[in-house]
């Protein structure tokens, strides 16, 4: 209950003056590249990929800094007869499960330019990884995971992820190794690279400089998977990218992330911001300006059309129990259900982003 309070806290500060703001331009500078000029294959298969990690797991569980860096060994197998070991280092990374959720942290892992080079991290100077949370969370991980694998069948503008199984090992106490599903995001330079974007970080941005059609494939996606947890304006959980050297105002992309606050992860710590007409994170809201009722007909036929696919990446995927699956494919089908003939779904957006953009101008004002 108090890293509860905690969150509570920190999001009301955080989130207070910029969740209702999404309705304005442009001061712009660029991210630093996560990667070098070398082929990056790590994400190229969805194989779950065995690692070891060691280092002072201790220190790291109790400073929980973004700015410490502990030295490691890295340990992964070719085959059964190649082992590769790599000295790197990590640091924790992310903010509220950094410093108010998790026992353990989310990993940032550090390579050395030259021993990146060769075989699965080839090329790829910080990877983020998302580790187990607390011991017995290790379901909500792989569900976060399969959010991403989903964004992935909607659009090629989302993040590729990787599953890891990986074993900790403490460098400085022995204990009983750990082991616990992980996944790793894709670097931000690869994905300028594969869509021929570029990040660019605004101030006093709104939903109304994204492409509308890109906002709204965004936008409903994150209504289908029960996420709130994202704000344009202060980049909150988006990555705002851009095409060609001088492209319109209104003309950029976005990409969603972060996905521990939606319902369809549904984890226990996660309950939505204060100033939002929900209880619960499995409640659906729209958080985007509106559109006309054709247009979102036109965008939620395209979800309809990858239905099939959603619900592939979900029950075939075989690290999750049947249970968690069952919960996820129920969560989803009352999603597809509300498409029906009276257009339950298109109503309940139109409601929602007219909410939405209330909440906007009251804020503006």
């Amino acid at each position: 209950m108090k890293k509860i309070i905690l969150v509570l806290v920190f999001l009301s500060v955080f989130l207070i003056q910029s969740i209702f703001s999404q309705v304005d331009t442009v001061e712009a500078k660029y991210a630093v590249t996560d990667t070098y000029n070398a082929k990056v294959t790590l994400f190229d298969t969805d194989d779950l990929f065995d690692i070891t990690l060691k280092f002072d797991l201790n220190a790291y569980k109790e400073a929980k800094s973004d700015t410490i860096y502990f030295n490691a060994i890295l340990t992964y197998f070719n085959n059964e007869a190649d082992s590769v070991t790599k000295k790197i280092k990590v640091r924790a990374r992310g903010n509220i499960r950094r410093t108010g959720i998790c026992d353990f942290p989310p990993l940032m892992l550090n390579f050395k330019m030259k021993d990146s080079r060769g075989a699965e991290f080839s090329g790829i100077n910080k990877l983020k990884i998302v580790p187990y949370c607390k011991i017995g969370y290790e379901d909500y991980v792989l569900r976060e995971y399969l959010v991403y694998k989903l964004y992935n069948v909607l659009t090629d503008y989302s993040l590729r992820v990787r599953l890891f199984r990986i074993t900790y090992l403490n460098s400085v106490k022995e204990k009983k190794p750990l082991t616990q599903y992980g996944f790793a995001i894709e670097p931000l330079s690869l994905l300028e690279k594969r869509t021929k974007t570029r990040e660019i970080a605004y101030s006093r941005v709104s939903q109304r400089t994204i492409q509308p059609e890109m906002l709204d494939k965004m936008a409903i996606f994150n209504y289908m998977i029960g996420n709130t947890d994202w704000s344009v304006p202060i980049k909150h959980n988006v990555i705002l990218l851009t095409q060609g050297q001088n492209p319109p105002a209104n003309n950029n992309l976005i990409v969603a992330y972060d996905f521990d606050y939606a319902g369809l992860v549904n984890t226990d710590y996660a309950v939505p911001f204060e100033a939002l007409p929900i209880n619960t994170v499995r409640e659906r809201l729209y958080l985007a300006v509106c559109r006309s009722e054709d247009t979102f007909k036109n965008e939620l036929a395209g979800f309809n059309e990858k239905k099939d696919e959603f619900y592939r990446v979900v029950n075939d995927f075989p690290y999750l129990s049947n249970r968690s699956k069952k919960d996820m494919i129920t969560y989803l089908d009352s999603f597809f259900r509300a498409m029906n003939k009276r257009n339950t779904l298109v109503n309940k957006l139109l409601s929602d982003c007219k909410w939405f953009e209330t909440q906007a101008n009251l804020r503006v004002r």
